[in-house]
């Protein structure tokens, strides 16, 4: 739990609720007020994907703008994100402008006649992403086994539809049904897909999909052999080097989003 849903059971039974559906969402916590503001520091409200307020207060319409982009940039990058609500001359005197950023804080002007200042603190809350491991090789035992110590929540099976998670996909059939768990892999939409064998094993293999029908771009994406070069040799060490490839997937997307 996070300090808000400690503090407060009914924004844990929302956040149990969103999370359950696998939706993101973010905490807003007032942290700071200066001057003449509805709400005071430690008012809290549980935000949905698209920014509004769900659940909780955090006072008038003052701070509902800024408060709305800041979210939305938390869940894009999956930072937090200091969002600090004043009045312009007060901006003005600090050398500042709305949407300027200083100190890892953002400012926003507050246009409302209580000219307040509110300092906000924005907490995403992000689906854990998905680790879909296919095959009962040894291997796919031991990298089904590390994962969840890293928050992957993993499935053996890819369920159809749309999911609000990222999905990687490891196929680890490791001679059993090869070609249909790839197929069934690069047809998904996840985000990520490696396979467990040699780059002449996959290449094989690459020229069936291709004749099945599989984009070529997408048979060219598919990370063969998975796993970084380690020199690992037991299935435990070559799950570490796969999941060490995973970690660093995922927070490479998270940096391009940053970055971008």
């Amino acid at each position: 739990m996070t300090p808000a849903e400690i503090l407060s059971s009914d924004l844990a039974e929302v956040a149990q609720e969103l999370r359950d559906k696998d939706e993101p969402f973010a905490f807003a916590t007032i942290v700071r007020t200066a001057g003449s503001t509805a709400a005071k520091p430690g008012a809290k409200a549980l935000l949905s994907a698209d920014g509004s307020i769900l659940h909780g207060w955090l006072g008038g319409g003052c701070t509902r703008g800024a408060v709305k982009r800041a979210a939305l940039q938390a869940l894009q990058e999956g930072t937090p994100q200091l969002v600090s609500v004043a009045p312009e001359d007060l901006l003005a005197q600090k050398g500042l402008s709305a949407g300027d950023e200083l100190d890892g804080t953002r400012f926003a002007r507050n246009g409302c006649p209580s000219r307040g200042t509110v300092d906000i603190f924005i907490e995403p809350c992000l689906p854990s992403p998905q680790l879909v491991v296919m095959g009962a090789s040894p291997v796919a035992q031991a990298l089904g086994a590390l994962a969840p110590q890293f928050h992957w929540s993993v499935a053996a099976t890819l369920l159809p539809g749309k999911s609000n998670r990222q999905r990687f996909v490891v196929v680890a059939t490791q001679g059993q049904g090869d070609l249909d768990a790839l197929q069934s892999a690069l047809t998904s939409g996840a985000d990520y897909v490696a396979f467990v064998g040699s780059r002449r094993k996959y290449a094989a293999l690459a020229e069936k999909l291709a004749a099945a029908g599989i984009d070529d771009a997408a048979i060219k994406k598919v990370n063969a052999p998975a796993g970084l070069d380690l020199g690992a040799v037991t299935p435990e060490e070559i799950a570490l080097s796969i999941l060490a490839q995973l970690v660093k997937e995922r927070r490479s997307a998270v940096k391009q989003t940053q970055d971008g």
